[in-house]
């Protein structure tokens, strides 16, 4: 008997088409990776994270700084795939290579202390004979699920803390953005040959959601109303997460400020990247004395922005927009603001030309009436309002569902430092932008919807551990303890007694004057 068989058509992945911000023509297309595949993955993963965390701190920072070298050694690829797919001019492309190098070097001088053993001395001399230690293990497996905005840094860049912890990284980047990170994941793999300790699956919001179920441990960077999908997947199998989840940064100008370097500062933080930076300044409050000179350098200064593309030699300022739909958002606040008694004093519009373009703009005659400025704008749009005086500046700056970060600009440096404590933000710069970002020594979290945790300072290495306690006898054991089995009543008698020892504070807790006690006083 003979049978016959139809041959199985083969099975075609769904394609992920990326494409170029400047023009937007395909630049790239990807296999995308399956919800089966993320937990492949991730099980592969999880039979190489013991031998990784063997390795102990010195052990994984020698693959790492092969890694920092690499990036180095392959800067204008890297930054040719920055520039392509996120639209960036090569000077923000820069910032985020070189960002990831600083990442390397920080956590490698700092996780040997971060993750050492702790050992503490017991408050009770009753456990005098044990030593007690603190130890750190990390999660086994965390997911890195990343933005658009910055896709090389805010993806494999929050998985390189993970790895100096010994765990093992998954890496979602976000599917406008994902070419930069997939190549960092195959040169770890292939040019560098480092153990397979991080891989990269690309999709969409379902390779999110699976990546969400399978990890030990999830740090995301995104949307507000993404952030809380995660947070809520996650908590159903009570796996923990980090979420930096943007901002809506106030800037303020009090009266007695050097206006230049306000104004200067003012348009580099909102402006950079196209203000497509969590931190970007995305609303300014100036002092009346100061309002028409300030407002008048900062238009100055955006008009003199040179926009378009450039490539290995720095030309422009801005870039193309990330993403096609954060230009419409962008056009809706825009729009909004006008229709309710805004004024553009500098763009305001859509650029007529193929590609994601939007005129850096700069508004005045707003108020919280206004989307531009409640909600996040991710845009290169610099809306400016007048105040009255400090009071209704931190009043304004804290009227917000965000708390990331903040500047405040004062000629009196102590006055900026009482004003900037005041502010509802997890970091803030006094006469300056960007240093608490930039300086890795100091934790970098939100304050409100703007997140929870944390992705610098000892707490970025950190987060991703479990700690554990080990208690271990210091001297040869008897073959019992007196509070243990069986109870008697001297036993009793002595462990009450020894406990009212320890905790008591004053004779007449010890039951020495008891003739005392009876009227309490």
């Amino acid at each position: 008997m003979s049978t016959r068989t139809t041959p199985r058509k083969p099975v075609t992945a769904p394609v992920l088409q990326v494409h170029r911000p400047a023009d937007g023509t395909v630049l790239a297309e990807l296999p995308m990776t399956t919800a089966a595949q993320v937990h492949e993955k991730v099980e592969a993963l999880r039979v190489a994270q013991p031998a990784w965390e063997a390795l102990g701190v010195a052990g994984r920072a020698r693959h790492l700084e092969n890694l920092r070298d690499w990036l180095l050694d392959n800067q204008e690829r890297m930054l040719g795939l920055m520039q392509a797919e996120a639209g960036k001019p090569r000077a923000d492309a820069m910032i985020e290579l070189g960002w990831m190098g600083d990442i390397v070097n920080t956590m490698a001088a700092g996780s040997p202390k971060w993750l050492a053993d702790r050992h503490v001395r017991p408050h009770l001399p009753l456990l005098a004979t044990r030593r007690f230690t603190v130890v750190r293990r990390p999660f086994p497996v965390v997911g890195v699920i990343g933005p658009w905005n910055f896709p090389t840094v805010l993806c494999a860049g929050d998985g390189i803390p993970a790895l100096f912890a010994g765990a093992v990284v998954l890496l979602k980047p976000s599917e406008i953005t994902p070419l930069a990170c997939a190549e960092v994941v195959r040169a770890w793999r292939e040019d560098i040959g480092a153990p397979p300790v991080l891989d990269v699956a690309i999709g969409l919001g379902e390779v999110g959601a699976a990546l969400v179920d399978a990890v030990d441990f999830v740090h995301f960077t995104g949307s507000v109303r993404t952030g809380m999908l995660v947070a809520e997947r996650a908590a159903k199998t009570v796996t923990p997460v980090s979420l930096e989840l943007g901002g809506k940064d106030p800037f303020v100008v009090l009266r007695d400020s050097n206006i230049a370097r306000a104004a200067n500062c003012a348009v580099f933080s909102g402006l950079a990247n196209n203000g497509q930076v969590c931190v970007s300044t995305e609303r300014i409050y100036v002092e009346a004395p100061i309002y028409d000179e300030f407002v008048a350098r900062v238009v100055a200064n955006v008009r003199a922005l040179r926009r378009g593309t450039d490539g290995p030699h720095i030309g422009v300022e801005l870039g193309a927009m990330t993403s096609a739909a954060q230009i419409g958002i962008v056009e809706d606040h825009v729009r909004e603001a006008i229709s309710k008694g805004a004024r553009v004093l500098t763009g305001g519009s859509r650029v007529e030309r193929a590609g994601n373009w939007f005129e850096p703009t700069v508004l005045v005659d707003v108020d919280h009436s206004m989307k531009v400025m409640v909600e996040e704008t991710f845009g290169p749009v610099l809306p400016i309002m007048k105040v009255a005086d400090a009071e209704e500046a931190i009043r304004l700056a804290n009227d917000s569902e965000f708390g990331l970060s903040a500047t405040v600009f004062s000629g009196d440096v102590k006055r900026g430092e009482q004003v900037a404590r005041r502010i509802e933000a997890g970091s803030v710069n006094v006469n300056d932008y960007g240093s608490t970002t930039t300086c890795l020594d100091v934790p970098m979290g939100g304050w409100k919807k703007s997140g929870i945790g944390s992705r610098a300072g000892s707490t970025a290495v950190t987060k991703y551990t479990r700690t554990q306690a080990i208690a271990s006898p210091r001297v040869p054991t008897l073959d019992t303890e007196a509070w243990w089995f069986p109870y008697s009543p001297l036993k009793q008698g002595v462990v009450e007694w020894g406990l009212r020892l320890l905790n008591a504070r004053g004779l007449r807790r010890l039951g020495l004057r008891r003739d005392l006690a009876v009227d309490g006083r």
